[in-house]
């Protein structure tokens, strides 16, 4: 008898059909007046225990804000702690741990690939500085800036370095534009 009893009794909980199944059916009619009684009553009193017990959790709240305002901890201290807390939780994972090395690897290859291509690029630059195509350029160059001061007036014939040059013929292309301001203006006037 007493298996059949178990068998009857599941010890399962309700699954998502069966709480259908329940909550369709109505058990009212097999109840009598005095067990509906009973159960309203007890449905009175649960209802007012939560009541309760809902007051109870606000007031211990607000007084939770009051002991944290006094101890003049505010949201964002909490919301810090719990951000580094959980970030040092995160460090000390072993995922990040593996990730952070991997990463930390492709990093350090990284930057030696772009050293190797810094190198190799100023290697071109010297190879190509020291052609015979550029050193004609750069006399060329030199040329044409000695022509140019001699006909601007300047005062070093000596040539120089492609940097001296440069220089030299940028100051001298701005001098130029200075000094032809005044000759236009004098124009525009007579």
């Amino acid at each position: 008898m007493e298996a059949q009893a178990q068998g009857l009794l599941e010890t399962e909980p309700l699954q998502g059909r069966d709480e259908d199944a329940v909550t369709s059916a109505d058990f009212s009619s097999m109840l009598s007046e005095e067990e509906k009684e009973e159960l309203k009553a007890e449905l009175v009193q649960l209802e007012d225990e939560i009541t309760t017990l809902r007051q109870v959790l606000s007031a211990k709240e607000r007084h939770l804000v009051e002991i944290k305002q006094k101890l003049g901890m505010n949201l964002m201290n909490e919301l810090k702690q719990n951000f580094s807390k959980s970030w040092h939780d995160m460090q000390t994972t072993t995922a990040y741990k593996k990730t952070h090395e991997t990463l930390s690897h492709a990093g350090q290859k990284a930057t030696a690939a772009f050293s190797n291509v810094g190198t190799a690029i100023s290697k071109k630059f010297g190879d190509m500085r020291n052609s015979p195509t550029f050193k004609s350029f750069e006399e060329r160059v030199e040329t044409t800036v000695t022509s140019l001061k001699t006909k601007v007036g300047g005062t070093n014939h000596g040539g120089g370095s492609f940097e001296e040059v440069l220089s030299s013929t940028a100051h001298a292309s701005a001098q130029s534009s200075v000094g032809e301001t005044p000759r236009a203006e004098e124009e525009l006037q007579c």
